[in-house]
């Protein structure tokens, strides 16, 4: 699969030949964690920390904030690199400092080991001095702390001249369980196909920005179909992961909706279909994903509107239930709760809201029998989500903060606040 490049100097995103010449400057890099943030993982490269002459570290946690973001660049010790993965990076790039005595300390399925060789020699410190070491040798020694490998083909890097199809087979042989990234040359999406059936990632970005391949393309590119219509099954999810139902793409249809940001699909009656045209349930196009054989996509949507279904259903297999649904209903009532209605009461009175969070939350905790856990779980999760909504947020920026915080690697005691202890009944104070 493709993994879009985002390199940076003094915040803004850049290209450089070789290493050192910059060949263009694409400005602010959020509108491009924008766009490539569709196809999955982006890299995110800080060039002013490797070259020690500042850093991005502001802009890249925002960034890291917006998509799922690989980031390198001047990570040189134990501390920095727990410091990005605390910072929400899903993972970290290093160079110099992938040595066994920095990486033991690192979780190995989050950490890419960058490897730069100029036919096949390992070179550093900028590409300026040769190792001596073949790259093969590299990967055999770091391959047992490393989750993957990006090894950067130093000759072809920014010249737009194809990659190296066969070294780069040798490389995923030698790397095992490690997944390996291309970088260096990779200009066409069949290159990226090439590289997705040898079992490797490629890394882009010269070709991307100067428009000579496209992202929908470079998605595409894995795919297959054993249809003899060729196309790819698609399962539209919304951003919650809840299957809304089955369309068909094909090449046309998902550069149409890379480049929109859209739910488009193929119809078979109609061709090139964009959904909500003209019913208005329209859909923001949030991430492409490609299944484990390359032979269907899964779209993630923001879906508007009563839901995906023709039949004004949240799903084609009618309206989903739990928490999606209930916070929707919730959502609609904001503006037309009926008078008198207990819901319209909360959403007016924050003290009894917040009364009520209180309190239910006191009696989940004192909860001993499974029913009265359940019982208990179901009050707090209502007003948790009235809360919520009145406050502006969704389940979905909810699961968004929980997946963040998951990717921390250091761990707070977790201790209750002073002023929770004292929120214990009278009894329990006694006991202590």
């Amino acid at each position: 699969m493709i993994v879009p490049s985002i390199d940076l100097m003094s915040g803004n995103a850049v290209q450089l030949v070789g290493g050192k010449e910059r060949e263009l400057d694409a400005g602010d890099p959020r509108p491009l964690a924008e766009k490539f943030r569709l196809a999955g993982e982006i890299a995110v490269i800080d060039l002013d920390a490797a070259l020690s002459q500042g850093s991005n570290k502001e802009v890249i946690t925002e960034l890291c904030q917006m998509a799922a973001c690989r980031v390198g660049g001047g990570i040189r010790d134990v501390e920095t690199a727990l410091d990005w993965l605390d910072r929400g990076a899903e993972k970290i790039i290093l160079g110099t400092a992938a040595r066994p005595d920095v990486l033991r300390h690192l979780p190995r399925e989050r950490v890419i080991a960058a490897l730069d060789a100029v036919d096949g020699e390992v070179v550093v410190e900028g590409w300026t001095t040769a190792t001596g070491r073949h790259i093969l040798e590299r990967i055999e020694e770091l391959k047992p702390y490393v989750g993957g490998f990006l090894v950067t083909f130093v000759e072809r890097e920014g010249r737009l001249g194809g990659t190296d199809e066969e070294l780069a087979r040798k490389v995923v042989e030698a790397a095992g369980d490690a997944r390996v990234t291309i970088a260096g040359g990779v200009t066409t999406a069949e290159e990226v196909g090439m590289l997705d059936g040898l079992g490797a990632d490629a890394q882009v970005g010269m070709a991307l920005y100067k428009g000579l391949m496209d992202l929908g393309d470079a998605v595409a590119a894995p795919l297959r179909s054993d249809r003899p219509d060729g196309l790819w099954p698609t399962v539209i999810c919304d951003e919650r992961g809840v299957a809304l139902g089955l369309a068909y793409s094909d090449a046309e249809s998902l550069r149409h909706a890379v480049e929109t940001r859209t739910g488009t699909y193929h119809s078979r009656r109609r061709g090139l279909w964009q959904k909500g045209a003209t019913s208005g349930a329209t859909q923001e196009l949030l991430k492409v994903d490609l299944d484990c054989d390359r032979d269907a996509l899964r779209f993630i949507v923001r879906q508007a509107g009563d839901g995906f279904c023709h039949e004004s259903t949240w799903t084609c297999w009618g309206e989903d239930k739990g928490l999606g649904r209930l916070e929707r209903e919730l959502r609609g009532r904001l503006d037309d709760a009926p008078e008198g209605s207990y819901t319209r009461r909360l959403l007016e009175a924050p003290e009894l809201l917040a009364a009520k969070l209180r309190e239910e939350a006191r009696e989940l905790a004192d909860a001993e029998s499974l029913d009265e856990v359940i019982w208990e779980t179901a009050d707090v999760l209502y007003f948790a989500l009235v809360a919520m909504v009145r406050g502006g947020a969704t389940l979905a920026d909810v699961e968004r903060e929980l997946h963040r915080r998951s990717l921390k690697v250091s761990r707070r005691a977790g201790d209750a606040k002073p002023d929770a202890k004292s929120d214990a009944r009278p009894d329990e104070k006694d006991e202590r």
